[in-house]
């Protein structure tokens, strides 16, 4: 048969299965998923791979029970091993059956040992999933359509083929499935698409509108693929840092781009942590990058907040939660070492009556003039610090060295018993914190922990 050879071949040249790996199959009982597992199980030249078909049953039709039943016929017939199960209660929404379904076929997975779990997503498939995501205004990335593979382990090796060339291959050799009545059901937007919109365009638009579809995927695919190798060289101007739940990235480098770049960037960003920009918030978020003043901030769509401090923006997502504080304590004056974090970020303190350090930061603290437990911790509000001249405020102090405010909370400082500050690394030592020739110090050396 052409498509066993074909299958083979394109299995081949991907080079995604390898001999003796582990391959869930998931099998619904439809035709597509049966001329997959039969292809898997018996086309030539294939890597010998161990096989478990998998059969997720919805309960949300009556006959549902009986499809998983003839599955599991199937896999004994074809002498491969089978897992199935049932929803307890039934999904009450078909994303929410896909979320199950999934959720079903990685444990099946994770549970074998296999390397992937295999879907039967063919390229008619791909052409209906392009086509509902245009109607409804999807952007480049979502014209990619249905990947070949994604983590943890989907592949999907039935995409290069057609439905017509299933439904050949499945006569050729005798095979059998089960019919899903809820494929004919058109409250479904994709059973409309599939049955009236794709034939009424292949008919009476374009004769290849499924293949047209179906190419428009892989090149936009191939685009992203393109843009994802392209990122990190945009990125690197701007001194993009990721941490806790936000992005921050310097402005005059975003605005040296071309818009289209910089809008491409801003959803890009969006993406990281958690959110997504439509064409209002990107326009906003444009806007502001150009625009807003520093100190400022923006709210964008989809609870994404944009903030300039002086040329640095940070843009955070709407759960951009940082982990807790861990604070480094010094409970008497030796020799010891700690990891402490700030608004998410890690840092790491030495302490010694030795010789320094070699630490980022380094300060020596009179030990006749502090008072035990020190404690290294995140700058907070309201913190001052006495300097030559008076006591300052340490958010006016870092506003001074221009730390852009988002990254304030990351500065590490030390107090001490008495909740004095004596030092702002890399800023400031505080009168007291000074040491001198004929006094005994304790050494203190801060560095980041993702510091090289």
């Amino acid at each position: 048969m052409k498509l066993a050879r074909d299958f083979s071949r394109h299995v081949r040249e991907e080079g995604i299965v390898r001999e003796g790996d582990g391959v869930v199959v998931a099998v619904s009982g439809g035709l597509d998923s049966v001329a997959l597992l039969h292809l898997l199980r018996f086309a030539p030249g294939l890597p010998a791979v161990r096989l478990v078909a998998a059969h997720f049953d919805h309960a949300m039709r009556e006959g549902s029970a009986a499809d998983a039943a003839w599955v599991r016929g199937l896999a004994r017939a074809w002498d491969v091993a089978f897992r199935g199960a049932r929803a307890d209660p039934a999904p009450q929404s078909e994303e929410e059956a896909r979320r199950a379904r999934y959720r079903f076929l990685e444990e099946v997975r994770s549970g074998e040992g296999a390397r992937m779990v295999a879907t039967a997503h063919q390229a008619d498939d791909q052409a209906e999933t392009v086509l509902f995501r245009a109607l409804r205004g999807t952007g480049p990335g979502g014209l990619a359509g249905i990947p070949p593979w994604r983590e943890p382990g989907i592949w999907r090796p039935l995409l290069p083929f057609s439905r017509a060339e299933l439904e050949a291959y499945a006569g050729a050799v005798g095979l059998r499935w089960r019919q899903d009545p809820t494929n004919a059901d058109e409250g479904f937007a994709r059973n409309v698409i599939r049955r009236t919109l794709l034939p009424i365009a292949e008919r009476q638009v374009a004769p290849g509108a499924r293949r047209a579809l179906a190419r428009l995927a892989r090149l936009a695919r191939a685009d992203e693929e393109a843009w994802r190798a392209a990122r990190p060289v945009l990125e690197g101007p701007m001194d993009a840092t990721h941490h806790a739940g936000a992005v921050s990235f310097e402005r005059r480098a975003l605005l040296s781009l071309h818009p289209a770049l910089r809008a491409r960037l801003l959803r890009s960003f969006a993406h990281d942590v958690g959110g997504a920009l439509d064409e209002a918030g990107t326009r906003a978020a444009l806007e502001f990058t150009s625009s807003g003043a520093s100190g400022g901030r923006v709210e964008l769509t989809g609870g994404l907040v944009l903030e300039r401090s002086f040329e640095r923006c940070t843009l955070r997502g709407a759960a951009a939660q940082p982990p807790p504080e861990r604070v480094v304590e010094i409970s008497a004056p030796g020799e010891g070492h700690g990891e402490g974090r700030a608004a998410g970020r890690r840092f790491s303190v030495t302490w010694t009556r030795a010789s320094a350090p070699p630490e980022r930061w380094i300060v020596e603290i009179p030990l006749r003039e502090v008072t035990f437990p020190l404690r290294i911790r995140g700058w907070r509000p309201g913190d001052r610090i006495r300097l030559p001249y008076g006591t300052k405020a340490l958010g006016k102090l870092l506003a001074e060295h221009r730390i852009p405010a988002p990254e304030r909370p990351e500065r590490p400082v030390a107090v001490d018993a008495d909740g004095r500050v004596l030092w702002v690394p890399g800023i400031a030592r505080a009168v007291v914190a000074r040491g001198g020739p004929d006094r005994e110090v304790l050494r203190i050396g801060i560095s980041y922990a993702d510091d090289d």
